[in-house]
């Protein structure tokens, strides 16, 4: 569907006017921020440019009722969206300008769209008279985005904006979530049209965001829990995006399942529930990796069976018969065959399953699991977490920060060692506390993300947890600190490499460095530049003295800590193992 017609028909056909009389000329620009209010969007972010300058024109009169965070880089404005997006469950919103401040969006983009987060971007583009020919700051952002987008649409006229938008943002959260974008060509944002009122979409012709539930293999999926004697779940982040937090400790309580996750379904139960096991895939806990190919039946909840938490396939869960829920049934039988595929949001599918189960547990099972994180614990965990080396580990870095915050701030990790770290040794008592970039691994998301993570649940701590390599992808980010005087605590886990190729390069390729270990500046220093208070650690003495500084200053604050410069992360599966050869060392 792409034309104006097609798109009216998918409002609802009473038109809600909020902000703007029915029938008063508004232009295109006003007609953007119109569907921002409407659709409850309280804070944007994003960087101006001369393609979407009638926007900000525009949001110059809307100041009293949108917040704009001015961003040092587009790619930090899309970062931050999807951080407040992540820590508000709400959809994010980026505004960027045509041609480089368009393209900068797009790893952004492919971040969001394969970690399903909603999003809408809203980009400026030339004239509609000048597409196609090679204008100043003029790039094909539609076709530049399709793949990364979960839907795309270019604006040339004013009129079609309040149903475009409407659409944008039903697309953006609605069933699996993921990015919008809409580029809006200067002439549309200029545009005077008479305004008749903005509907909020609900329905688009040949887009079905929830699949029907179908009450037969609801009932295959339980039968087949009911007789399992080594039922396993794993969980991920269609948990939280499904809102089913409640709904998935019901059902692994009633029905006593040992569960564990990915690293996006982090939070979606508390750490310290006693059926939670751990963390699957390459960098994940002993006991859920071998578990996994023991189990005799895999009951999968949101998550898409990631090549990092499966290993080999020809070697994943060959004994197991797999039940796999998923709002998307596009992933069900795309890596692992599922015995029972149950189509439908988690928040419908799992109460229906958990009336279907009985009342079990399993002591001898868990148990297993148990002696398993004994094992790793006494190869890995108590020296990571309890150092007799001289340098610090991330670690003992996380243990002193979970002793301080209670299991209770929201963690923000950029990508590398420390991002492993920090997802097997946080605690959580609460969902949506750790964000991250999943699928795509994108160095320098960490800071950006959590400043919009602090935008999205200003009430509660949050703490960025920054590589010295990613810090230096994004370190710009700190004047929109400076700037808006939002609060974010930056722990820099300094190992001067960039540490998990360097764990490659060690383990895999003989100690051939090459091109990993990385200079860094003063980072305090830099700071201070900005505005923003700071101190390093060098000697563990001081360690939690200095992380409760950090928490309790009043403001941001930026605490570097040296740790151990050849330290390993373990356990490990090594690509292209089964899950079976988890590595303790």
């Amino acid at each position: 569907m792409s034309t104006i017609e097609e798109i009216k028909t998918t409002t609802n056909p009473a038109p809600k006017v909020i902000c703007s009389d029915k029938g008063s000329e508004l232009t295109g620009s006003q007609a953007v921020l119109e569907a921002c209010l409407i659709e409850g969007v309280d804070t944007i972010f994003g960087y101006p440019g001369g393609a979407i300058m009638p926007i900000y024109d525009a949001l110059y009169d809307y100041n009293d009722k949108l917040k704009h965070i001015l961003v040092r880089h587009e790619q930090g404005g899309i970062h931050a969206a999807q951080g407040y997006a992540r820590a508000s469950g709400r959809v994010g919103v980026v505004f960027a300008t045509s041609g480089p401040g368009a393209t900068n969006l797009v790893t952004g983009l492919a971040d969001a769209m394969i970690d399903s987060t909603p999003i809408v971007a809203i980009t400026g583009q030339v004239f509609a008279h000048l597409l196609g020919t090679d204008a100043f700051q003029e790039t094909d952002v539609i076709n530049i985005t399709t793949p990364v987008t979960k839907w795309n649409y270019q604006v040339t006229d004013a009129t079609e904006i309040p149903a475009v938008l409407a659409k944008a943002f039903y697309i953006a959260r609605s069933g699996r979530p993921g990015p919008v974008l809409i580029d809006i060509t200067k002439n549309a944002q200029m545009q005077k049209f008479s305004y008749e009122g903005y509907a909020p979409c609900n329905h688009v012709r040949s887009y079905r965001p929830k699949p029907i539930v179908r009450k037969e293999y609801i009932e295959e999926a339980a039968a087949l829990i009911n007789a399992a004697e080594k039922p396993f779940v794993i969980f991920g982040q269609g948990v939280i995006l499904g809102k089913a937090e409640k709904e998935f400790k019901a059902f692994i309580e009633k029905a006593g399942i040992p569960a564990a996750w990915t690293i996006l379904g982090l939070s979606a139960l508390p750490t310290d529930h006693p059926l939670n096991v751990g963390m699957l895939g390459m960098h994940g806990n002993y006991g859920p990796n071998v578990m996994t190919n023991e189990c005799d039946v895999l009951i999968a909840v949101g998550m898409r069976f990631d090549d990092r938490v499966t290993g080999r396939l020809d070697k994943y869960a060959k004994q197991a018969k797999v039940i796999h829920l998923d709002i998307d049934p596009s992933e069900i039988d795309k890596n692992v065959k599922a015995t029972v595929g149950v189509w439908g949001d988690c928040k419908e599918t799992l109460p229906l399953l958990t009336k279907l189960v009985n009342t079990k547990v399993y002591p001898k099972w868990v148990e297993k699991f148990r002696a398993c994180d004994a094992e790793e614990n006494k190869e890995v965990i108590f020296e990571e977490l309890h150092p007799t080396t001289q340098k610090m580990t991330m670690g003992e870095v996380m243990r002193n920060l979970n002793d301080l915050t209670s299991g209770n701030a929201i963690i923000v990790t950029d990508v590398g060692q420390h991002q492993m770290v920090a997802c097997r040794y946080a605690k959580f008592n609460q969902s949506k506390s750790n964000i991250t970039s999943g699928g795509l691994g994108t160095m320098g998301f960490g800071l950006p993300a959590a400043i919009g993570a602090k935008f999205g649940a200003p009430e509660r701590t949050v703490v960025a947890i920054i590589g010295d390599g990613g810090m230096q992808m994004t370190i710009q980010e700190l004047g929109t600190i400076m700037q808006t005087g939002v609060a974010v605590k930056i722990l820099i886990l300094n190992n001067e490499f960039l540490g998990m190729v360097r764990q490659w390069q060690q383990l895999f390729n003989d100690r051939r460095y090459s091109f990993v270990d990385i200079t860094s500046p003063d980072f305090v220093m830099v700071a201070k530049g900005y505005g923003i208070e700071g101190n390093k650690v060098t000697d563990r003495a001081n360690l939690k003295a200095a992380l409760q500084t950090m928490l309790e200053h009043d403001g941001s604050y930026l605490l570097e800590v040296m740790v151990g410069k050849e330290n390993n992360v373990f356990p490990m599966v090594p690509q292209g193992c089964s899950v079976s050869e988890v590595r303790l060392k």
